[in-house]
């Protein structure tokens, strides 16, 4: 066959509603073809076969509709049920436009559900199966048990519990604030300590007085905030619901309504009909998987003359005996080595989570080494060198407990010896090594694991936060004072469980028995135990014991860190995957972002199958929900399909443009009545296209729009990125989010602008829009023409704010700018955020000050010709003063309390610095680009102070302030080149 393109790949990608020549199949032998539209739904196409068949032979032959399915060759040459009749053709994507009808097989609300799962999560259900591994189809049945019964209990609690799940509230720490509220129709006066009852008790006697109604029950009635799914509720303080919050300190007034009772339990009700439907006996589904592209990670330039394997013990990051090499043979299609390999080590002694690590290396002779070559390859005992080739990683007990015997194939990845690498085998065994490994049948039963000067040394050791590296003194010493650690020192258990011996039985067993007793501890301790350093399953287990305490919002906070350390667990079957879904089960806002964190990284070859079997349990659970995350996710195929209008057109594309695209009928369906991926209590009614726009920058970010009838002039706006990792951005800003949250709770609150970032797939992702697009500006284009004028006027931020705010509300506006702008300093500061040019630093018209774009953090600056462009530790201009100072030059007063708030808020933080250091650490199994190892860590602890007093933090922090100061004129200098060379861009 000549070479060319094949199918119907371009034709589905152009857009419109073109005419498509479709071949229909059918059972009875019968051909039919006609032209169908590109947006036509499987169900209209499939009325339009039986309408087209009444004047064919054999109709008679055809039975109802319900009782066929389509089916056709997708985009992966895989055959494919169309059981989710709502989707359209153009979405479905056949190969080629042939369509075959076929009778339906089994139950088909089960077959509805699979396929709706399987389109949901991006990958079929029959992969699954596929693997043919006894641990997956265990997984899934234990999975999917506990799931069902989750959602059927749930079905049955009471509605106001029912609504804990589905519409969890969002509180804001304590404040005193006096609130006005809009309640059905009516303008109410509440003391902010009061709660929801109190008010709705207001409400309905005021009712009551007006229109001479009966006496109702508040206790029958919830409040839910106007055009949203988000309801005032339960016992808490009025100024503590987030909206509420908002509304007053933007000076807005609140609109709530009340609900009945009956309209809530009418929304279960509905729920449980759905869940009843699909809750039947465990069936099973099958797949393969996709065909993932060949890694690029390496480049091998010459030829190896002999293959070596090497092959390691370790548990965690501790390597348990001395690395086995094996011997070298010649290259060849089949290489063999037929030899065993003997490690130092009693089997007795082995921990349960050792894991064995091959490297493969390619024994090459000596050569020059290319200019540019910064990695040293290993040197072999003869002068050659070793070439890494490929590792694979697997568990020397399985799942069960049980030592592995006998044949094993396993699928190598490419590059260096891995042993934090994952445990499952490489998915693109076409081109990847395969190592051939037998495990001798040592057992054939299951193998179970057993479970003065002194003290204050130990209170030496316990103090250091820093201290985690012993001489074997100190660790004999710390190992024989363990029941004091345990006593005297609970939150110092990472530091005994380092010291621990893992390799010798006796220790393993005592260091697990005294964990039983263990106290639980805060979260900001016990996360540091899901590092891959600690596998051992007792100490995995504590850890989510002490877990279980956290509230749905501090776990929301962590909920990032806990998703990316699924990635170390050995075993399918864990306590942190049984923990996430069970609250994720339990509150559905977990559950939407517990979501999209697994859903963002499906297409990773390593984690794909973990994090698709996780996402085929919850969906199992919450079968309600798969419509709502349905939706979201067509909404960002449509985004992604006008991204790549924009910067993939043939010719340059106008706003205009992208507007004509977005009113087609399948992008102004596809893009309104959906709940926001950003946030679930958000409802995105109807996209507002002549307010929709793209940005002129590199990856041209959509700016889309989207207003809500309910609540007139409620505008929501939605930047959509492809193309940019948005995993850091996410990140900084949940970071700068818990911030605030402490801040708050200490009774400071420094006005932080409230958006978030959400990545959604493989560098694709949602940034949240503050408010709308006409109360934000850059900070450097406010009074001048000239972008180097404005960078050097220290009255042009002044004067912006005095033209947008009337004169009683300036010094309100100033109070802003100067809380937010010490919040940001600190944050800034803390988290080492690069790359702060005039562009990323913006202001409200409130006087609010924010940054935006976090593409480097961690003191990873931008470089210029190999000189550092930020030289400053935070951005603090003359200007900034300029206006904390209202204008005046003799106001210092207002200027020491600007510094009075960012010493107040640095404080703070460094009381909780090894929160921060934990998260972080947390985050290295991401694969960020600026966090991979505790070296990036470092400047975080270095800014945080860890292990020096509060005063010697201080006094740090006071020395970077007056540095910032003192050197802003460089950063002036720096807004000025930036602006100058993007004036000059062509």
């Amino acid at each position: 066959m000549p070479p060319g393109k094949y199918g119907m790949q371009e034709e589905w990608e152009k857009e419109g509603d073109q005419a498509i020549n479709m071949d229909f199949l059918l059972p009875t032998g019968i051909f039919l073809k006609f032209p169908v539209s590109r947006n036509d739904t499987i169900k209209n196409i499939k009325k339009m076969v039986w309408k087209n068949a009444r004047s064919e032979a054999l109709f008679c032959g055809l039975g109802d509709p319900d009782g066929y399915v389509f089916t056709c060759i997708n985009e992966t040459a895989e055959r494919e049920e169309l059981e989710e009749e709502s989707r359209r053709i153009s979405d479905v994507r056949p190969f080629m436009c042939v369509l075959r009808l076929v009778a339906r097989e089994g139950d088909r609300v089960e077959k509805l559900t699979n396929a709706q799962i399987s389109l949901l999560i991006g990958k079929g259900l029959h992969e699954f199966e596929a693997q043919k591994n006894d641990e997956v189809n265990e997984f899934r049945t234990k999975m999917r048990v506990f799931c069902e019964e989750k959602a059927q209990d749930r079905q049955s609690l009471p509605w106001q519990k029912w609504m804990e799940y589905s519409f969890p509230c969002e509180l804001e720490p304590f404040h005193q604030l006096l609130v006005f509220l809009s309640c059905h129709d009516f303008m109410l006066q509440q003391d902010p300590h009061d709660q929801p009852l109190a008010l709705m008790k207001s409400a309905l006697k005021k009712k009551a007085t007006v229109f001479r109604l009966m006496r109702q029950e508040p206790e029958d009635y919830t409040l839910q905030v106007n055009g949203r799914w988000d309801f005032i509720y339960g016992k808490h303080p009025l100024c503590q619901f987030k909206y509420i919050f908002s509304c007053l300190r933007n000076g807005q007034n609140p609109h709530l309504t009340m609900v009945h009772y009956s309209t809530i339990t009418k929304y279960q009700e509905e729920q449980g009909r759905m869940c009843s439907q699909v809750y039947k006996m465990l069936k099973s589904s099958a797949s393969k998987p996709h065909v993932l592209p060949p890694s690029n990670h390496y480049c091998v330039s010459v030829v190896p003359l002999q293959l070596v394997v090497q092959a390691g013990l370790f548990h965690g990051s501790e390597l348990l005996c001395k690395v086995v090499t094996s011997s070298e043979v010649t290259v060849s299609s089949e290489p063999l080595w037929n030899q065993k390999l003997e490690f130092d080590i009693n089997v007795a002694d082995l921990p349960r989570m050792s894991r064995l690590c091959f490297a493969l290396y390619g024994v090459i002779e000596k050569t020059k080494k290319p200019r540019g070559t910064k990695k040293k390859n290993k040197k072999a005992p003869d002068g050659r060198k070793d070439c890494p080739i490929a590792w694979v990683n697997t568990m020397v007990f399985d799942y069960k407990d049980q030592l592995k015997t006998g044949e094993f194939h396993l699928s190598t990845w490419p590059d260096l010896l891995n042993p934090m690498g994952t445990v499952e085998k490489n998915p693109n065994v076409d081109s990847a090594a395969e190592l051939l490994i037998h495990f001798p049948n040592i057992r054939t039963h299951m193998w179970q694991i057993l479970h003065s000067y002194n003290f204050c040394f130990l209170k030496e050791i316990m103090d250091n936060k820093n201290y985690t590296e012993f001489f074997e003194d100190e660790k004999e010493l710390l190992w024989k004072l363990r029941t004091e650690v345990r006593d005297h020192y609970p939150e110092s258990l990472s530091k005994l469980l380092l010291i621990t011996k893992w390799n010798k039985r006796e220790d393993v067993v005592q260091m697990v028995n005294l964990l039983r007793n263990w106290p639980d501890l805060p979260a900001i301790h016990a996360l540091e135990l899901l590092d891959y350093s600690f596998p051992d399953p007792a100490v995995r287990s504590f850890t989510i014991r002490c877990l279980r305490k956290l509230s749905d919002d501090e776990l929301l906070h962590y909920l990032i860190q806990l998703v990316q350390v699924l990635k170390y667990e050995s075993y399918l079957d864990c306590d942190l995957t049984t923990f996430l879904l069970e609250r994720a089960l339990s509150n559905r806002r977990i559950g939407h972002f517990l979501f999209w964190h697994l859903r963002s990284e499906t297409h990773v070859a390593s984690v794909g199958l973990r994090f698709g079997l996780i996402l085929e349990a919850y969906c199992r659970g919450n079968i309600h929900h798969i419509k709502l995350l349905t939706k979201q996710n067509e909404a960002l195929g449509k985004m992604k399909a006008l991204s790549d209008f924009v910067k993939l057109g043939s010719q340059k594309v106008t706003a205009e443009d992208l507007k004509q695209c977005i009113r087609q009928e399948s992008y102004l369906e596809a893009l309104s009545d959906l709940l926001s991926p950003l946030n679930p209590s958000i409802i995105l009614s109807e996209i507002c296209t002549d307010r929709c726009r793209f940005m002129d920058s590199k990856m041209k970010p959509l700016w889309l729009m989207f207003k809500n009838p309910a609540v007139e002039g409620d505008m929501v706006g939605i930047i959509f990125k492809n193309g940019d990792d948005l995993r850091q951005d996410m990140l900084t800003l949940q970071m700068i989010q818990l911030m605030e949250n402490l801040w708050k709770k200490e009774g400071l609150d420094l006005r932080m602008i409230p958006y978030g970032c959400l990545s959604t797939g493989n560098k694709m992702g949602l940034i949240e829009v503050v408010k709308n697009s006409d109360t934000i500006a850059n900070i450097q284009r406010n009074s001048s023409n000239s972008a180097a004028t404005a960078a050097f006027n220290k009255d042009a931020l002044l004067n912006w704010l005095k033209s947008k705010n009337p004169e009683d509300k300036l010094d309100q506006a100033i109070e802003e700018f100067t809380l937010s702008c010490a919040g940001y300093c600190v944050a800034t500061y803390v988290l080492g955020i690069g790359d702060r040019h005039n562009d990323n630093i913006m202001i409200r018209e409130t006087g609010q000050l924010f940054h935006i774009d976090f593409g480097h953090f961690l003191g990873n600056f931008k470089r210029k010709l190999g000189i550092n462009r930020e030289r400053v530790p935070f951005i603090l201009t003359y200007d900034f003063v300029h206006v904390i100072q209202q204008g005046r030059t003799n106001n210092s007063e207002k200027f020491e309390r600007f510094r009075e708030y960012c010493e107040r808020a640095y404080k703070i933080l460094c009381r909780n610095g090894t929160l921060f250091v934990n998260l972080f650490a947390m985050m290295k199994a991401a694969g960020l680009p600026e966090l991979t190892s505790f070296k990036d860590i470092q400047y975080l602890k270095d800014s945080l102070a860890l292990g020096k007093t509060e005063d010697e933090a201080l006094k740090n922090f006071k020395v970077k302030f007056n540095e910032a100061l003192r050197e802003s004129w460089k950063t002036k200098v720096n807004w000025m080149m930036h602006s100058l060379a993007k004036d000059n861009r062509p």
